[in-house]
C-alpha cells in the first residue's frame, strides 16, 4: 500500500508512523488533506476528512478497483472498507457491520450513500429483476430519509437528525435480498424551534419550493417559507433554493418506487401542511379565556386532519382533566399552556409521521418468503450512521444525547479496538509496545451510572411529586457530580462567565468541551423515545439472565427447560423466533448484533408479561382460595363436632350431677352446675329456670295451705331486702299478729284481741298483716310507746296503756313506700302520700327479745300490695340516713349508738331525729 502513494501524499496507514504521537498523526492527515487523500486507514479503520467539495474518486471505475481487493492492495478509500464488509460476510457467512463516527459536518451520511452505492453496484452481475429492485428500494430510501430527518445546521448543510441503522440481507450468493432500517431518537424539537443559522427538515422548504401550484393550493400552502412561523426563524429562508425544488421531484420519484401509493405520498403532505397550519396558529387572552386567532386556519387544520373544527379548536384551548371526586372536567388553557400544547402536538405529528414513513419502507425493503432450507444462509451487512458530535452555541438535551451516544461509541471503539487487542497480546505472550490511550469510561459513567449520573438524576427529578424545575435539577447535579473531574457548571466555577448561573454546566468530553444550557432538559427526558435510545445501546448478556428473561417467549423453556444446559434453552429460544442468524454463541454469553433481534423479544416478552401476571396471578389466588377453603371447612368440621361433643358433653354431666336430686333433703340446690359451652349459654339459663321453678315446686308442694302466706312474705321479703339487709328473719317462723300472740304479749294479747274485733266491725278488714309494740314519735315530737297495727284497709297508731285506743288512722292505699336501714335496728318509716310518714321502731315482745320484725314487716306490705292491689311498694334500704316528712316538713333521720342507753329511743337533731341505740 505504501508503493501506490508516493511519499509525498504522507502515511496512508497511520500504524506506518515512526512515532505515534498527536502531533505526527495530525501533521500526517493534514498533509493527506492538502494533497487530496481524503482517507486515510489505520489498520481496518478508515479516516476519513469532509472536503466540503466533489471529488472525482466514487465513479465505475474507482468501484471497479476495490471489487474483490483486500485492503493493502489500493489506496484508503471508503470502498475498500465496504469491500472488506462484504467479503468478510460472503466468505465467512457471517454477519458484518461498518459504523460509522465522528463529529457533526465530517460527512457521515454521504459516506453510507456511497458505502450502500458501491454494495449495489458490485452485488447481482446476472442483474436479476427482483435484486434489483431491492437494490433500487434501498438506495432511493436514503433520498426519503434525508429529507425526512436531514436538516441544514451550522455545521452541515445536509445533517442527519436521527439516528439510523441499516441492515442489508443477502443471500447465499450474496446478493441483496431486503432490509431493515431502524431510526433512533429523531429530533423533533427542531420541529417548532431552530436556533441561529439553521433550519427545520428539508421536507418542509421541499414541498413548498418545489410542490406544484395545485398541490400547495390543496393543502392552503404559500410557496414562500417566510410565512411560516416553523420555518423562518433560522437560517436565511428569502432567497430561491433550487436544490430545495430538485429534491422535491427526487423525493417524490423515490416514495414512487418505493411503493408509496398516491393516497399515502399526499397524506405525508397532508401531515406536514398541518404542522406548518399549526405553527401559524396564535392565542389571546379576552380577560378570562384563551382565544384563537384565525379561524381559517382551524378549518384549514380540521380538512386535512380529517377532524372536526370544533374538536380541533377544544384540543387546542382546552385540556380534560379528572377531579379529586373523580369527576371529568374540561380546563382552559393559559396562553404560555396553549402554545406549548400547540409545539407539543406539532412535533408528535412530525415524528410520528417519520417513523411510519420508516416502517413503511421496512414492509417494501424485508425479505419475504425466505426459507433457509431453499434459498441458504442469509447473512447481514449492518451500517450505522448516527449523529456527530455537536458543539453548537446552544446546547440542549438534544445534543446532550447526541455526545453521550457518540461517547458510547468512542468507548466501543476502545473496548474492541485497543483494550481487547492489548489484553490480547498480554495473554498470548506476544511482545508490544504498551499504547497509552484516554478511556472516556469516566465520562460514560458520569451520564449513565446509577443513582448518581446525569440521566438518574434527571429520571429521578422527574420522578419526583411536585413542582421540580431544570433549576432544581441543576442544583441536583451540582450536589452529586461537584467532585467529577469532567463536570463543572457556574455555581461550582464562579469565575468562568463563560457559563450562566442557574441555566448551564459543562461536560468535558473526548471530543472537547460542550456547554449544555439545561433550559427544558426535564421536559424532554420525559420523552419516552430516549428510554428505547438507551435500550438500544444494550446491542450481549450471560445465557442465564438471557433465559431468565425471555424464556416466556418460547414453549421449550417455559416455565423451566429441560435441557442439559441454559446455553441449549438458549438456542431453543433463538432458533423459535428466527434469529439464529443474528446472534453468536460465546462460552458464557450470547452476542446480539442487531437491535431488532432484542427488540422483538421485548416486544413479544412485553405482550406477554400481563398475561402471564394474570394468569399467575389466578393459578396463586385459586390455590390460596382453594388453601382457605379446605382450612375453613376442616375448621368447620371440627368446630362442629367439638360442639356436638361439648354439648353432649354438657349434657351427660349436667344428668350425673341431678340424677338423684329428687331424693336429696335440698332436692339438689347444693349441686353445683357445670359451666356451659358457649353455644349452650341460653339453653342453660333456660335449664336453671326451669329448674328453679322445679325445686320450688317440689318445696312448696310440701308447705301446708296455713303457712303459703308466710312464705309469700318471705319471698316478697327476700326480693325487696336480700344483699341490702344481713339480717330481716328469713329463718323463723313468722306471726305477723304480735299484739294477738300470747306467747308474745301475754298481758295485753286478750284485750288487744278484743279492740280488734271491735275495728273489725267498724272499719271491715278480711286480715291483719302485722301488728307489733313499736316507739314512736307523737305529735309534739315526744317518743312514746304504742301499738301499730296494719290491716288490708288501714294502719292504725294505737295507746297500748288507753286499752288500744285508736290515736291515729290512715288507709293503706295511702302508702307510697317503705325505708329501713341496713343494718340490725328495727326503725321504720312508712312514707304516705300526705307527707305525714309514720316513723317507728318495732320493739321485741317476750317470744324473742333478739327478733329481727323488719323483714315480716316489709314483706307482709311488698307481698298485700303485689298479690291484692297489683301494684309494686317500693323499698329503700338506707345505710345511714333517709328522709322522711312528718306534717309536711321533711327531717333527717341517723342511727347512733350511744354507750349507757339501755332502750332504743328517739332524740330530737337539728336535721331531724336521731335513733339512740344501746351499745352492745
Amino acid at each position: 500500500m505504501a508503493e501506490l502513494e508516493g511519499l509525498e501524499f504522507g502515511k496512508s496507514d497511520f500504524v506506518l508512523l515512526d512515532e505515534v504521537t498527536m502531533e505526527q498523526f495530525m501533521e500526517n492527515l493534514k498533509l493527506r488533506f492538502e494533497k487530496a487523500r481524503i482517507y486515510t486507514f489505520i489498520g481496518e479503520v478508515v479516516v476519513s476528512v469532509n472536503p466540503y467539495r466533489h471529488l472525482d474518486i466514487y465513479g465505475k471505475e474507482v468501484i471497479e478497483d476495490y471489487r474483490g481487493r483486500e485492503l493493502y492492495e489500493n489506496p484508503p478509500h471508503l470502498y475498500a472498507v465496504a469491500d472488506a464488509a462484504y467479503k468478510a460476510m460472503k466468505r465467512r457467512a457471517k454477519d458484518t457491520c461498518i459504523v460509522i463516527s465522528g463529529e457533526s459536518g465530517a460527512g457521515k451520511t454521504e459516506a453510507s450513500k456511497y458505502i450502500m452505492q458501491y454494495i449495489a453496484a458490485i452485488t447481482n452481475p446476472s442483474q436479476r429483476a427482483e435484486v434489483e429492485s431491492v437494490k433500487n428500494v434501498l438506495l432511493k430510501s436514503n433520498c426519503v430519509l434525508e429529507a425526512f430527518g436531514n436538516a441544514k445546521t451550522n455545521r452541515n448543510d445536509n445533517s442527519s437528525r436521527f439516528g439510523k441503522y441499516m441492515d442489508i440481507n443477502f443471500n447465499f450468493n450474496g446478493d441483496p435480498t431486503g432490509g431493515h432500517i431502524n431510526n433512533y431518537l429523531l429530533e423533533k424539537s427542531r420541529v417548532a424551534q431552530q436556533q441561529e443559522g439553521e433550519r427545520n427538515f428539508h421536507s418542509f422548504y421541499q414541498v413548498l419550493r418545489g410542490g406544484s401550484d395545485g398541490l400547495l393550493k390543496s393543502l392552503y400552502l404559500q410557496r414562500d417559507p417566510a410565512e411560516y412561523a416553523y420555518t423562518n426563524q433560522g437560517a436565511s429562508i428569502t432567497l430561491a433554493s433550487n436544490n430545495d425544488s430538485l429534491c422535491h421531484k427526487a423525493v417524490m420519484a423515490a416514495l414512487k418506487v418505493i411503493g408509496f401509493t398516491a393516497e399515502e405520498i399526499i397524506s405525508i403532505y397532508k401531515i406536514l401542511s398541518t404542522i406548518l397550519h399549526l405553527g401559524n396558529l396564535q392565542f389571546t387572552s379576552d380577560g378570562e379565556h384563551v382565544v384563537l386567532v384565525g379561524e381559517d386556519t382551524v378549518k384549514h387544520i380540521s380538512e386535512l386532519t380529517s377532524t372536526e373544527p370544533e374538536n380541533t379548536r377544544k384540543a387546542l384551548l382546552y385540556r380534560t382533566v379528572a377531579t379529586g371526586g373523580g369527576e371529568v372536567i374540561e380546563k382552559g388553557h393559559n396562553e404560555q399552556e396553549a402554545s406549548y400544547g400547540r409545539d407539543a402536538f406539532a412535533k408528535a405529528l412530525y415524528e410520528r409521521l417519520f417513523a411510519w414513513i420508516v416502517g413503511r419502507i421496512n414492509c417494501v425493503i424485508q425479505v419475504k418468503d425466505y426459507n433457509p432450507a431453499l434459498h441458504g444462509k442469509n447473512t447481514v451487512i449492518g451500517v450505522l450512521d448516527i449523529y456527530g458530535f455537536e458543539i453548537f452555541d446552544n446546547n440542549s438535551f438534544e445534543q446532550f444525547c447526541i455526545n453521550y451516544c457518540n461517547e458510547k461509541l468512542q468507548q466501543l471503539f476502545i473496548e474492541l479496538i485497543l483494550r481487547q487487542e492489548q489484553d490480547e497480546y498480554q495473554r498470548e505472550g506476544i511482545t508490544w509496545q504498551n499504547i497509552e490511550y484516554f478511556n472516556n469510561q469516566i465520562i460514560v459513567d458520569l451520564v449513565e451510572q446509577p443513582h448518581k449520573g446525569i440521566i438518574s438524576v434527571l429520571d429521578e427529578a422527574c420522578l419526583t411529586a411536585g413542582k421540580v424545575t431544570d433549576t432544581v435539577c441543576l442544583d441536583s447535579m451540582n450536589k452529586k457530580l461537584g467532585q467529577h473531574p469532567h463536570y463543572t457548571s457556574r455555581k461550582l466555577c464562579p469565575a468562568d462567565k463563560t457559563m450562566e448561573f442557574n441555566r448551564d454546566f459543562r461536560i468535558r468530553h473526548y471530543a472537547g468541551d460542550v456547554t449544555y444550557s439545561v433550559e427544558g432538559f426535564l421536559d424532554k427526558n420525559k420523552d419516552p423515545l430516549f428510554q428505547d435510545f438507551k435500550r438500544l445501546m444494550y446491542n450481549r448478556q450471560p445465557y442465564a439472565r438471557f433465559l431468565q428473561r425471555y424464556k416466556m417467549t418460547c414453549e421449550y423453556t417455559w416455565p423451566n427447560h429441560l435441557m442439559s444446559s441454559d446455553q441449549e434453552a438458549v438456542e431453543a429460544i433463538v432458533n423459535q423466533h428466527g434469529f439464529e442468524d443474528d446472534v453468536a454463541y460465546g462460552h458464557t454469553k450470547l452476542f446480539v448484533r442487531t437491535p431488532r433481534t432484542l427488540f422483538t423479544l421485548e416486544q413479544e416478552r412485553a405482550a406477554l408479561i400481563p398475561i402471564l401476571v394474570l394468569f399467575l396471578q389466578k393459578v396463586w389466588r385459586g390455590a390460596l382460595a382453594r388453601m382457605r377453603c379446605r382450612k375453613i371447612r376442616a375448621i368447620y368440621t371440627i368446630m362442629a363436632y367439638y360442639k356436638c361433643y361439648k354439648v353432649k358433653a354438657h349434657f351427660w354431666e349436667v344428668e350425673r350431677r341431678f340424677t338423684n336430686v329428687r331424693n336429696m333433703a335440698d332436692y339438689g340446690k347444693s349441686v353445683e352446675w357445670p359451666t356451659p359451652p358457649a353455644a349452650l349459654v341460653q339453653f342453660h339459663r333456660i335449664t336453671q329456670h326451669l329448674y328453679r321453678r322445679w325445686w320450688a315446686r317440689q318445696l312448696i308442694k310440701n308447705i301446708p295451705p296455713s303457712d303459703m302466706a308466710e312464705v309469700r312474705a318471705k319471698v316478697a321479703a327476700l326480693s325487696a331486702l336480700s344483699g341490702e339487709r344481713v339480717d330481716w328473719g328469713y329463718s323463723r317462723a313468722w306471726e305477723r299478729d304480735y299484739l294477738a300472740s300470747a306467747k308474745d304479749s301475754p298481758l295485753t294479747s286478750t284485750n288487744f284481741v278484743r279492740i280488734t274485733k271491735e275495728l273489725k266491725n267498724k272499719d271491715p278488714y278480711s286480715q291483719v298483716l302485722f301488728s307489733c309494740s313499736v316507739r314512736m314519735l307523737n305529735w309534739f315530737n315526744n317518743t312514746k310507746d304504742r301499738a301499730l297495727l296494719i290491716t288490708d284497709k288501714h294502719i292504725y297508731r294505737l295507746e297500748p296503756k288507753k286499752h288500744f285506743k285508736v290515736q291515729k288512722r290512715i288507709s293503706l292505699d295511702s302508702v307510697v313506700g317503705v325505708s329501713v336501714t341496713s343494718g340490725s335496728d328495727q326503725m321504720v318509716a312508712l312514707h304516705t302520700a300526705s307527707q305525714d310518714d309514720f316513723l317507728v321502731h318495732l320493739q321485741r315482745g317476750q317470744l324473742n327479745p333478739n327478733q329481727d320484725r323488719v323483714g315480716e314487716l316489709v314483706g307482709s306490705l311488698t307481698d298485700h300490695f303485689t298479690r291484692v292491689k297489683n301494684t309494686p311498694l317500693p323499698v329503700k334500704v338506707c345505710s345511714t340516713v333517709f328522709q322522711v316528712h312528718m306534717s309536711g316538713k321533711p327531717k333527717s333521720i341517723t342511727v347512733e349508738t350511744k354507750p349507757g342507753q339501755t332502750a332504743a329511743d328517739f332524740k330530737k337533731s337539728r336535721t331531724g331525729f336521731t335513733l339512740l341505740l344501746p351499745h352492745q
